[in-house]
């Protein structure tokens, strides 16, 4: 039976055949969430504050251009105004990059596991995935994904840190990278995790504009700023191709409340940076901890760790559930968790230390040795 059988309407298969995203399970009343990459600090007053001052023009539609935030980005990364577009989070920048840059017959090549939402902007732009499984250590192998690349792509998305497994993309690697991309076709250096990064080796988009014209970077202030629930991120790079994404996007999708949220989160980057270094640090401790126990976790440079927990995923998932914790299941491949409150560590570790025991010595997901 067609989908359009079942439906009763006529929708485009591809589509039906596409898994919804789906958002991190919720945790126990009693629990840690641990499954959506989201940053455990509550908002600081100020933001609060700023926020609440929108809430008496809810009948109005925002200043979705919100010149005053792209002018305050511009300013800092040494851009023009033209060159910086916002967005309803990092993923809706993506969705407009692809569906401008993509469609069908055209190709958009990513680094595989990354970031689920890809395969879904690409199949609803028309286009088709092309998916380079990831190096052993789980960062991107730019080499195959320069290999892949063929008259047919349109679209490159490089992820660092990668999401799920943590690794960055050196500057090295990036720049050998793009030596070999023609000059035409347009890569997206999706930066998500840009501000919890603390290899000094890790490469930093922005200052790149300059040296690549196809290049766009993208960045958010869900994770590191704490705005999550606003949906407000933003890319930098060439004015015209930013024009075709404006030309893709939903207009008026960027709220007021967002936009001020952005500013005030600005103003008290100090405070917020903070709690960005005490989250990598626990970070740190964490996978040396799992590292201890005998995980085989790789570089870890977002705000999460990675376990290859392979065919036991869902065994461990349900482990985790059990103990009060959600993380976020891959499976067959493995469990991404994020850095949650400091009270959860311990919790978390008593699960994995039990998880990694069970673990047979020649799974891919233990150290050797």
């Amino acid at each position: 039976m067609s989908s359009e059988d079942t439906l009763g309407v006529k929708l485009r298969p591809e589509i039906v055949a596409v898994p919804a995203y789906r958002q991190g399970r919720p945790a126990p009343a009693d629990g840690f969430k641990l499954s959506s990459n989201e940053n455990p600090y509550p908002p600081l007053p100020s933001v609060v504050e700023a926020v609440a001052a929108t809430l008496g023009d809810l009948n109005r539609y925002p200043n979705a251009g919100g010149a005053d935030l792209r002018e305050r980005l511009a300013e800092r990364h040494g851009v023009t105004v033209g060159e910086v577009h916002l967005g309803s989070g990092s993923v809706a920048l993506l969705s407009q990059f692809i569906s401008a840059a993509a469609g069908t017959g055209d190709e958009v090549v990513y680094p595989w596991r990354s970031f689920e939402a890809y395969p879904g902007l690409v199949t609803v732009a028309g286009a088709t995935s092309v998916q380079v499984p990831n190096r052993a250590d789980g960062g991107h192998d730019l080499d195959a994904m320069a290999d892949a690349i063929t008259e047919r792509t349109r679209v490159v998305v490089v992820c660092t840190p990668n999401n799920p497994t943590g690794t960055i993309v050196t500057a090295a690697e990036f720049e050998a990278f793009m030596a070999r991309v023609p000059s035409d076709l347009l890569v997206l250096l999706d930066e998500a995790y840009y501000e919890f990064v603390t290899d000094d080796a890790a490469v930093d988009g922005i200052p790149l504009l300059s040296r690549y014209p196809n290049l766009v970077v993208l960045r958010t202030f869900s994770k590191a700023y704490g705005l999550a629930a606003l949906r407000i991120g933003y890319a930098v790079g060439p004015h015209a191709v930013l024009d075709a994404a404006r030309s893709a996007a939903v207009p008026l999708s960027v709220t007021d409340a967002a936009r001020v949220a952005a500013l005030a989160s600005i103003e008290a980057e100090e405070e917020l940076m903070e709690r960005v270094a005490r989250i990598a640090m626990v970070r740190d401790r964490l996978r040396d901890a799992l590292l201890e126990q005998g995980w085989a976790v790789p570089e870890a440079q977002g705000n999460f760790v990675w376990l290859a927990t392979g065919e036991q995923t869902a065994e461990a998932n349900d482990a985790f559930f059990d103990a009060g914790l959600t993380v976020r299941a891959f499976p067959p491949e493995g469990i991404r968790i994020s850095v949650g409150e400091e009270e959860s560590v311990e919790k978390l570790l008593q699960v994995t230390g039990d998880l990694v025991r069970n673990l047979p010595n020649d799974h891919p997901g233990k150290r050797l040795g």
